[in-house]
């Protein structure tokens, strides 16, 4: 490179005056292609040996021509992110903050345009899917929780308390394509976040890092609530949990969304009057509302006196029953704030049993309404 910068130099500086202009100058930089090719014949041609040509500009072009070539081969060689080869391997995909927020995007967006479901929307059965994946866990043996996804398979998939679950999971599916990199345990929290959040629920923080698992860790049948008992089955399920008092009042709070179906629980009905919005609606009609139990051939189940549209469960009514219970009914339905705070805490709580995190970071998600 350096003796062709010299040979260019030493052309320059004997070649005609009338050469070195401004407008020549640049011109050098823009060799025709016909006068590069001329000069590639003399200096690679197999015939006949042409006379020496001493024309200053002549050897002018010819030196430009091959700097022009060599800085060109230099870039190649030592700059190939700049023509998009021997780039260097990527490690492997590690998503962010960013990654799963566009997941919580997605969810969002395909609750907003498939409004064909119960009430019209799919974020109820989505929370379902989320807390009924969670609420397996037993502290004591360390098994069941979110981590694993087991419900994809039979048993658990097929027990009475998941009925009507596949409409969840399949409603997941295709985000599950778009984004492939996330498992499935992951996504159906994310889902039940977004479920929450985008029903004007408050934050629910969110930590990534579960996995999914195969068939032989499916959960035994028994361990979620079953709706015909009393408070004394309350305190057993959710205490097997690891959960007090308080977080049970709370975590029955999520009744204020959905609703129940003859074809899945045997029940019917919504329990409140907004199953799309989540407020402490629910707790405020357990109090206020007159309830009897409802005539028809279906299992006991109360409706309200007035419009006997909503119905209440046998586990509904033990809230007010029992005395710890009731007053922790008497707070949320005073306080919608206060419901919020519990309820988001645990929530988290549930949705993290049993799983073994590698981090304590949390994100909290940007719904639609920021």
């Amino acid at each position: 490179m350096a003796s062709v910068s010299r040979s260019f130099s030493r052309a320059l500086r004997t070649a005609a005056p009338s050469f070195r202009t401004t407008s020549t100058r640049t011109a050098r930089f823009a060799l025709s292609q016909q006068t590069f090719r001329q000069q590639f014949r003399r200096g690679y041609a197999s015939g006949k040996e042409e006379p020496a040509d001493h024309n200053p500009n002549t050897m002018l072009y010819a030196a430009a021509a091959l700097l022009i070539g060599a800085a060109g081969y230099g870039t190649y060689k030592y700059k190939p992110e700049l023509i998009g080869m021997e780039a260097k391997p990527k490690g492997p995909f590690v998503p962010k903050y960013e990654d799963y927020q566009k997941v919580y995007d997605a969810v969002a967006k395909a609750l907003e345009e498939h409004d064909n479901y119960d009430d019209g929307s799919y974020g109820p059965v989505l929370l379902r899917l989320a807390w009924h994946a969670s609420g397996t866990y037993d502290a004591l043996t360390k098994t069941g929780g979110s981590n694993g996804a087991t419900m994809r398979f039979a048993p658990e998939g097929d027990h009475g308390a998941n009925a009507g679950l596949k409409a969840a999971r399949d409603f997941l599916e295709p985000i599950k394509a778009k984004f492939p990199w996330i498992t499935y345990s992951d996504l159906w929290i994310l889902g039940g976040v977004a479920a929450i959040q985008e029903m004007q629920g408050p934050k629910i923080p969110y930590r990534p890092g579960r996995t999914d698992r195969d068939v032989s860790f499916c959960t035994p049948d028994g361990r979620l609530p079953d709706a015909s008992k009393d408070q004394k089955h309350i305190r057993a399920i959710f205490g097997r949990m690891g959960f007090g008092d308080k977080e049970m009042v709370a975590l029955s709070g999520a009744h204020a969304l959905g609703r129940c179906h003859t074809d899945r629980s045997g029940y019917d009905g919504p329990w409140t009057f907004s199953p799309t919005t989540l407020t402490n609606e629910y707790y405020k009609l357990l109090l206020e509302e007159k309830w009897a139990w409802k005539k028809w051939n279906g299992p006991h189940q109360f409706e309200d006196v007035k419009t006997k549209s909503l119905m209440m469960l046998p586990t509904d009514m033990a809230l007010i029953k029992d005395k710890v219970f009731r007053g922790y009914v008497e707070k949320y339905a005073k306080d919608n704030d206060a419901f919020f705070k519990d309820f988001s805490e645990a929530v988290t709580t549930l949705f993290e049993l049993g799983v073994p995190f590698n981090t304590e970071e949390r994100w909290v998600f940007k719904s639609s309404f920021d």
